[in-house]
């Protein structure tokens, strides 16, 4: 199940930056929402799927509050989930 969930971090952090940059070319006077809207979706069940399983894993693994939060919030900053990754995930495998 950590190797899914490690995965799914990978995903979630590409989906997520390239829906930012998407966001910022929509801005340009050039740029419209297609892309937005495309990226929209698949990084949003990235996104749910991240959490569902960082909860599930935290029983799993035992990890602590402090732990617990940063993996989370890890989803909410840009490369954070390629931090967690690294930092969190990687010595567990």
């Amino acid at each position: 199940m950590l190797k899914t969930f490690r995965i799914i971090a990978l995903l979630e952090g590409v989906s997520y930056l390239l829906l930012m940059a998407a966001a910022v070319y929509k801005r340009m006077p050039e740029g419209n929402d297609e892309y937005v809207q495309l990226l929209g979706m698949p990084h949003g069940l990235l996104f749910v799927a991240y959490i569902a399983l960082a909860i599930f894993l935290q029983t799993t693994y035992k990890w602590n509050t402090k732990t617990f939060i940063v993996i989370l919030l890890g989803s909410l900053i840009p490369f954070g989930t390629f931090y967690v990754d690294k930092k969190y995930l990687k010595p567990l495998a």
